[in-house]
């Protein structure tokens, strides 16, 4: 594509329009800049809520395909696979997933975390790399994110992911786009023109991140990894996440906190069967066979062990 037809192409985005009525901004007072970016970021969430239906859809597909031991994978460029890798980093400790199983990619790699390597986006050839060194399975889920919904990186990511058999989904920021047509769940939130033209880490990143934080929350809850809204699945590597496993264990059971203490040190720290022991009276190694049996859903867990 010349830059004469891109430069067509991002005028006819919603995400790169600039706004006449902010065309003297920087001579605005402080206060009046951040009432500014207030209002605009007010939008965000109703743009998201237009979306939910499509969320929801994707989620249960999502879900579906890790209980049978798909992956979840995110693909995407500067701002959206910043927020992609963000998302799957922090799922281990929040939920208790495996190594890989929710994984972020960022065009230019690692280093594109920390620095700006805006070039990479333009490189469909390295997605499809990438999806391939992860040894991408029709059993996966490849979430495409973009701003723009344009982002070849992006784009290509999902093609070759759907190509491959793999479940797809594409976030995009503007109506319309190449990443919604490519993936099987689109999911494009519109929040308008940002307060800096173009800027898509203001506006569009906050609905990207709302979306992200949806699709793998609400998967975990799917696949067991809370009891009601606790996080049974919290992984206590240091000190503040060992008193979040106690408290935990304490609202679940409403066990006093000796009791509590006990059942951790007997399941080593873990908060699903130190609950089953607590709320069951049955002893650790009889937790860890009944969550088990029940695939790691401690609801059904506790009431196997009542049958």
């Amino acid at each position: 594509m010349s830059g004469a037809e891109l430069r067509v192409q991002l005028e006819s985005l919603a995400t790169e329009a600039a706004r006449p009525d902010l065309a003297e901004l920087d001579r605005l007072p402080t206060e009046r800049i951040a009432e500014l970016m207030n209002e605009g970021d007010a939008a965000v969430p109703a743009a998201v809520r237009g979306q939910v239906p499509r969320i929801a859809a994707a989620v249960d597909a999502i879900a579906a395909r890790m209980a049978r031991g798909g992956r979840l994978i995110y693909a995407g460029a500067g701002t959206a696979g910043r927020l992609g890798v963000l998302d799957a980093s922090e799922c281990p400790p929040t939920f208790g997933t495996a190594p890989g199983q929710v994984t972020g990619l960022i065009a230019g790699g690692p280093e594109a975390l920390v620095t700006s390597i805006e070039g990479a986006e333009d490189d469909a050839d390295a997605a499809r790399a990438d999806l391939d060194a992860l040894g991408l399975t029709s059993g996966d889920c490849v979430v495409g994110v973009s701003a723009s919904g344009r982002t070849p990186y992006a784009v290509a990511a999902v093609r070759h992911a759907r190509a491959a058999g793999a479940l797809t989904v594409g976030v995009a920021c503007n109506p319309g786009s190449p990443l919604a047509a490519a993936a099987e769940h689109p999911v494009e939130v519109v929040p308008g023109p940002e307060i800096v033209a173009g800027s898509t880490r203001l506006k569009a990143g906050t609905a990207q991140k709302l979306v992200l934080n949806m699709l793998s929350t609400i998967t975990m809850v799917r696949l067991g990894k809370t009891y009601g809204n606790l996080m049974v699945d919290v992984r206590a590597t240091n000190e503040k996440l060992r008193a979040r496993a106690h408290r935990i264990v304490a609202l679940a059971t409403g066990a006093p906190d000796e009791e509590v203490a006990a059942a951790l040190r007997a399941t080593g720290g873990e908060v699903k069967p130190a609950v089953l022991v607590v709320a069951a009276g049955v002893d650790a190694q009889t937790a860890a066979r009944l969550l088990e049996k029940s695939g790691g859903h401690l609801r059904a867990a506790l009431g196997g062990a009542a049958d």
